[in-house]
């Protein structure tokens, strides 16, 4: 029997936009099928943008689905492109009116009008804001491998690299494709299951961010409400260190955010660590554990060696009075996994500090689920 349109509609609808993750068919990509008496297929597709950097993945998975039809010899793509009414239908299905969500402030959960959705009574995402006092501590890469570690436990995750002018998360996933914009509408690259955003996407390479508060306020505005994050189970915000205009801004936009504060073994460290989370107290947001990096180097004779002493994260976790989640040790694969885009969570979860990260993941997942239950009808049950 030859196969129908609506039958080769069908082995569509499964197929999704590999950045927006919705079927093409529901988000109106699929404009055209036409069936031959040979059996050929051909479809075709609108694209969200012109040049869309994920155009021959659509393509194979459109090949795979049809070809898997009784009765079809071959299948042919062909693409267009969504004109701008397209691409605003669009937006608003997706992502909604910003216009229709005007707040009071952002002590509210607002920025200038536009409502910050993880603020809102009916989000189920967990906002994680991994935090130092100071810099160097590995925040960044205990942020990289946690989201991915996250993700390979079947949850979506999302990053915010919200050190504005120490951006590295990009470079630590290895997620290099710049964000698509759909009719203002941001949609984050993604790389081993995790989205991220950061403003070194938008700064020239080389070039440093130099901006004074209200700047950072603004990007910060436009990272949480312009970028089409989908309700991830868990959005990590990459703190900058210290306890400035950035932590305040975020406190205020993510009132239910948990704080984790990542420190090294040394007292010296963790008496600075201390003020991320004496900041986080005055905020009323909740330190929920302490993380410990570059803990032991292991040398060639299996010993242990404790490089930058020991003792600094228990102190302080006892200080908290909140669990030490995780030590991690000082590798030279952890390091250059940040480097090359390669995390260690990723490419080697079985080896020590691999499997470390999945084991913190599961006690953020499971261990520390709040436990409030939050309803689009209740602010708080």
């Amino acid at each position: 029997m030859p196969v129908t349109r609506d039958q080769v509609i069908d082995a569509l609808r499964p197929v999704q936009d590999p950045e927006l993750h919705r079927s093409i068919v529901d988000l109106g990509m699929v404009r055209q099928v036409d069936i031959g008496d040979d059996g050929n297929v051909a479809v075709l597709v609108a694209l969200t943008v012109p040049g869309c950097p994920l155009k021959s993945e659509i393509r194979h998975r459109v090949d795979t689905a049809v070809l898997a039809l009784a009765g079809v010899n071959g299948v042919g793509v062909e693409f267009t492109v969504m004109t701008d009414a397209d691409r605003e239908e669009l937006r608003r299905n997706l992502h909604g009116d910003p216009a229709a969500s005007a707040g009071s402030g952002p002590s509210h959960g607002h920025a200038e009008g536009r409502a910050v959705p993880f603020a809102q009574p009916g989000s189920r995402t967990r906002p994680l804001l991994i935090s130092s006092g100071k810099g160097g501590v590995g925040k960044s890469t205990v942020t990289a491998n946690l989201a991915v570690a996250l993700a390979a436990r079947g949850h979506s995750v999302g990053i915010v690299d919200a050190d504005i002018y120490g951006f590295s998360i990009p470079r630590m996933l290895g997620a290099d494709r710049e964000p698509v914009v759909i009719d203002q509408m941001l949609v984050p690259p993604e790389a081993y299951g995790v989205r991220c955003i950061s403003i070194g996407y938008f700064v020239p390479a080389g070039q440093a961010v130099i901006w004074r508060g209200p700047m950072l306020h603004k990007a910060l505005e436009q990272f949480l409400t312009d970028v089409f994050w989908d309700e991830p189970e868990f959005l990590l915000v990459d703190m900058p260190p210290g306890t400035g205009d950035i932590a305040i801004s975020l406190s205020q936009y993510l009132p239910r955010g948990e704080v984790y504060v990542v420190t090294t073994p040394q007292p010296a460290a963790q008496k600075v660590a201390r003020l991320s989370a004496a900041m986080a107290e005055k905020v009323n947001l909740p330190v929920r554990g302490v993380i410990e990096n570059m803990s032991w180097f292991s040398g060639d004779d299996g010993k242990r060696y404790e490089l930058f002493g020991s003792g600094g994260g228990e102190e302080l976790a006892a200080e908290l009075d909140v669990p030490l989640l995780a030590k991690f040790p000082l590798v030279p694969d952890l390091r250059e996994g940040g480097d090359t885009g390669r995390p260690i969570a990723a490419v080697a979860p079985e080896s020590e500090a691999g499997a470390l990260f999945h084991t913190l993941a599961e006690r953020v997942a499971v261990e520390l689920r709040p436990k409030k239950i939050f309803s689009p009808q209740l602010k708080v049950v």
